[in-house]
């Protein structure tokens, strides 16, 4: 189903009228935070039906005749190890790591022969898939069901899947709004099409931005540079630096930040970077720290995502440039989205391109 589809509250129902009629059911979210949201559904329901009761320390809820409904995570899955259950609803199901279906939910429901409801959000071709293909099949044991977001009958939810469209990339958007499986792997597409670039000089009275990703002069990792043209949103320069020394890699910037009309610097500010930041700025640099965390990381790679997908980038066609983009992956890890090179290759080229294509459009996660 896709984003806001309204898949935690088609789970509410069910477990509520299984309980009501005698069942024992687990209501699964993937972390503790993720389950706040199905314990305020359980105990708005209780305000309406004073008969039931409430245990909160245990997070379950109790019917008269004799169904309850307990809430449980994934991620400390060894409260429902040696429970039974007539149903266990796994709430953003592709999120969890096989072996919490395998191992833990299925031989719950052994006992009473129960049934699973696997409910959420395509990640990828993982388990979720797999059980996915197998109720395409003749419908006996298993079924599957699939539904975009637009097709929640609320306005704002069909508004906001609209909008969607326009502001999320092709891959994105089939997956998260459409509820379709899209292969993990190469994040970027129309890199042939973009990387179509040569470098050119500085031209007078036009602005530039400059994305720095540093690299330690003793690592395998490279320092690059790399120069964006504003108005053209067009790569005109990269120069990248292995087992160069700090001093050195300053004095480098400082030459094509003077070189390219003085423009915006967008550097990362993480581990080594904060004190070459921070003297730069001391000198008068225009330098923006960023900040890379696991959200602002998802924040500028999605931005570069979409600009490859509508082809409003354009950069060098540099074989080092070109084959890191062409080999960046995003990868799902219990529901986490996570960008990274394949082990044993860079991805420095990228995140810097990313640095300067975020200064371009003025995103968040910046600091001074």
């Amino acid at each position: 189903m896709g984003r806001r589809w309204g898949k935690t509250t088609l789970a509410g129902i069910l477990a509520l009228e299984a309980a009501n009629m005698g069942a024992m059911v687990a209501w699964v979210a993937p972390t503790y935070g993720n389950s706040r949201p199905l314990w305020r559904f359980i105990e708005a329901a209780a305000v309406q039906s004073p008969r039931v009761t409430v245990r909160k320390s245990e997070r379950e809820m109790a019917f008269p005749s004799g169904g309850r409904i307990g809430i449980y995570t994934a991620d400390n899955s060894v409260g429902m190890r040696g429970e039974s259950f007539d149903i266990a609803i796994m709430d953003e199901a592709p999120q969890y790591s096989p072996d919490v279906w395998s191992d833990v939910i299925m031989p719950t429901l052994a006992d009473r022969d129960g049934m699973a409801y696997l409910i959420g959000t395509p990640k990828g071709k993982n388990w979720f898939f797999t059980e996915y293909q197998r109720g395409m099949g003749d419908g006996v044991d298993q079924v599957s069901f699939n539904a975009p977001s637009s097709a929640n009958p609320l306005p704002p939810i069909q508004q906001a899947a609209r909008l969607a469209r326009e502001r999320v990339s092709e891959r994105t958007y089939r997956q998260e709004w459409l509820a379709e499986f899209v292969d993990d792997g190469s994040l970027f597409v129309n890199v042939g099409l973009c990387a179509t670039g040569n470098e050119t000089e500085p031209i007078t009275g036009r602005d530039y931005v400059i994305g720095v990703d540093w690299a330690r002069a003793s690592g395998g990792d490279y320092t690059v540079f790399t120069v964006l043209d504003t108005q053209e949103r067009r790569m005109v320069k990269m120069l990248r630096l292995a087992g160069t020394a700090f001093d050195v890699q300053l004095s480098r910037l400082r030459d094509l930040w003077t070189r390219y009309n003085k423009g915006r610097i967008i550097a990362e500010y993480n581990s080594m970077g904060a004190p070459l930041v921070e003297r730069l700025q001391s000198e008068g640099l225009p330098v923006t720290s960023f900040v890379t965390t696991a959200a602002s990381k998802h924040e500028i790679i999605t931005a570069l995502e979409l600009a490859f997908d509508r082809k409003d980038i354009v950069v060098l066609n540099d074989p080092v440039l070109v084959a890191e983009l062409n080999s960046y992956e995003r990868k799902d890890r219990a529901g986490l989205p996570q960008y990274s090179a394949p082990s044993g290759m860079h991805d420095d080229c990228v995140m810097s391109l990313a640095f300067a294509w975020n200064g371009i459009n003025k995103q968040r996660w910046f600091i001074s």
